[in-house]
């Protein structure tokens, strides 16, 4: 379920003694309302600029845009948790406590790549940031005895990039390789579908307003896979998956992993001509993606999972 309207949700999962983190703030109903409304700060673009020799001016080059920062000034309110002032004060402590632990995010920080999830809902549109909870400041003053206590928190992501909080994901069929055309007999209409959606097999609409990261999922029994999304760009394997066995291609700016079977790298596999894997993102519009390779069985599939992205939410 997104978050409801307004709310913010802190999530992440737990690694060894690092607990998880599933902490919601945003709204009055939370007991962690924003004193202002959240602000998005966008990084300077990394200009690649290079002054021309003896003259004026410069030669402009590839610019690159950090990343975003989300800040929230949040009012941690326990004056009606309890009936006494003392109670009330250490209500706020621990309500205080509960904030600075999740934004703590243990579980995440010491792990290479691997980002907490921020999500929330604003004018319906139900969105999701990637990256890590930074820094975190409770204002303790004499309210904080009465029960309430002002905090401010900052969310730094992994680029400037609001995700849809549904994924998208579709199935694509292998393309026999030794037919072409059509096949007769033949009966009227001529269709070509897609079980229960009613589309040309590996057809689909890529929303959002930016290019979106794909995550390619090819399952076997499959000799050299190749998928390609048609008009664009060809991912090849040199490599043959057995019955059970898959491939993942991650291209999302926090993995950026091809795994077989979950586990070792076979990025090395990868065959010439393919993109790398930054450059392997999904244009907006209608697209379609096809896998090919052999396969006696007529078994073999893959996957094709992606969020919509947006500029901002």
């Amino acid at each position: 379920m997104p978050p409801r309207e307004g709310d913010w949700t802190l999530s992440y999962g737990a690694n060894g003694v690092d607990p998880a983190a599933d902490f919601t703030f945003g709204t009055i109903a939370s007991g962690y309302y924003l004193l202002e409304p959240y602000e998005i700060t966008y990084a300077d673009n990394d200009a690649g600029d290079i002054p021309m020799p003896q003259e004026d001016g410069a030669r402009l080059g590839q610019d690159y845009r950090g990343q975003a920062t989300i800040t929230f000034e949040v009012g941690v309110d326990t004056v009606d948790d309890a009936a006494t002032q003392h109670e009330r004060h250490g209500a706020n402590l621990g309500a205080v406590s509960t904030m600075v632990q999740a934004w703590d995010g243990g579980s995440v920080r010491r792990r290479f790549a691997t980002p907490a999830v921020l999500r929330t809902t604003q004018g319906g549109r139900a969105r999701r940031f990637f990256g890590r909870p930074r820094k975190i400041a409770p204002a303790g003053s004499k309210l904080t005895r009465q029960g309430y206590t002002p905090v401010v928190a900052t969310f730094v992501c992994v680029d400037s990039t609001a995700y849809d909080d549904v994924e998208q994901k579709i199935p694509v069929g292998l393309v026999p390789p030794d037919h072409y055309g059509l096949v007769g007999p033949l009966t009227t209409p001529l269709t070509m579908t897609r079980e229960s959606e009613g589309k040309v097999a590996g057809d689909f609409i890529v929303g959002g307003t930016k290019p979106a990261w794909p995550v390619i999922t090819i399952y076997g029994p499959i000799a050299n896979p190749v998928c390609e999304l048609v008009g664009h760009w060809k991912a090849g394997l040199d490599t043959t998956l057995g019955v059970g066995e898959r491939v993942v291609i991650d291209t999302r700016p926090w993995a950026r992993t091809v795994l077989r079977n979950g586990g070792a790298s076979v990025a090395g596999l990868l065959t010439r001509g393919t993109p790398r894997l930054k450059d392997m993102r999904l244009p907006l519009g209608r697209q379609d993606f096809v896998l090919r390779g052999t396969d006696a069985s007529g078994t073999a599939h893959m996957t094709v999972a992606w969020r919509d992205a947006h500029a901002y939410l």
